[in-house]
């Protein structure tokens, strides 16, 4: 386990530095140029030029490359060219609201879409199952936005259970915290749930088939045990790795989630980057998300001798 554990690590190096040069490559060969945005439409040439030698933009591409890539090797990832802002900074302010939905999201989604699974399997044909099979299909078929318009509209407004919009940090209370995060987490998880729904229901099917689920069941364990320690353990491969994939796409595709929820996130702050051209917001933001797949992904493939035990590194 240990020596897999370090090849992946280190197979991961060369991955983060090809995307590494191809963001930085795609950003600044991109047309546009950040000097003119910040300098405004009525600067002169040479005020142009002296914005331009101040950010090192000047330089050839391969030197600005070398430069960015030692400052981030030392956790400087530059400054804002529009805040003039340290970018970790406006990353570390934007980064709890984003994972916070992320995570609510992921265990909503965990807590309906895997007990649905193991029911429409268990009940394959039933009503039950033509049901959850029905609710994944809108859930594929509905975008994101259209949901979060939906429930702010039923919970928000008609009923007035929860707040419309905002977000609320642990130190204003868990209570005003966990308000505004459920209607933007049931929004974001609306389509994970249905995938991960499907995925368990067609990784159940296989497994209930097997000989060793007629033997428990010969031996008179309950339904409930059989369906989920020993069905769903043996079922979990698939599982563990769309809820792997789900979370990291959560949290680098929250753009809309937080729009729309009016979320002061990481979503929100990619947009206003993207705008701005603020080239070191956005190779950070990218980075990170990269950083933050690799790093599922390794605990996904870890934990697969966990929950299968045939399973061996």
């Amino acid at each position: 386990m240990l020596g897999y554990f370090i090849r992946r690590l280190l197979a991961a190096i060369p991955v983060m530095l090809v995307l590494a040069l191809s963001v930085f490559l795609l950003l600044r060969l991109s047309p546009g140029d950040p000097a003119v945005i910040i300098a405004g439409d009525m600067a002169s040439p040479e005020q142009v030029a002296s914005i331009r030698t101040a950010l090192g933009l000047d330089q050839p591409i391969y030197t600005q490359f070398f430069i960015w890539m030692g400052n981030m090797l030392q956790g400087d990832f530059g400054t804002s060219l529009i805040s003039q802002t340290s970018v970790m900074t406006m990353i570390t302010q934007r980064l709890e609201p984003t994972v916070s939905l992320a995570l609510a999201a992921i265990v909503f989604t965990v807590l309906i879409s895997v007990p649905l699974g193991v029911i429409a399997a268990w009940r394959q044909g039933s009503w039950v199952d033509n049901l959850v099979m029905s609710v994944s299909v809108v859930g594929f078929s509905v975008p994101v936005f259209v949901i979060g318009y939906i429930v702010i509209q039923v919970f928000a407004i008609k009923l007035g259970w929860l707040p419309v919009q905002g977000y609320r940090s642990l130190d204003n209370g868990f209570g005003e915290f966990a308000s505004r995060l459920v209607l933007p987490a049931l929004t974001l998880s609306s389509v994970y749930i249905a995938l991960i729904a499907r995925m368990t229901r067609a990784s159940m099917l296989e497994v209930l088939k097997e000989d060793y689920i007629r033997t428990a069941r010969a031996k008179g364990l309950g339904e409930r045990l059989v369906l989920f320690r020993h069905a769903l353990r043996n079922a979990g491969v698939p599982i563990l790795t769309v809820i792997g994939t789900g979370f990291a796409l959560m949290v680098s595709g929250v753009v809309v989630t937080e729009s729309v929820f009016n979320i002061p996130g990481l979503g929100r702050l990619i947009i206003d980057a993207v705008l701005a051209r603020d080239y070191p917001v956005i190779q950070a933001i990218i980075l990170l998300t990269a950083g933050l797949y690799v790093f599922i992904n390794l605990l996904i493939d870890l934990s697969y001798a966990i929950t299968d035990p045939r399973i061996r590194y």
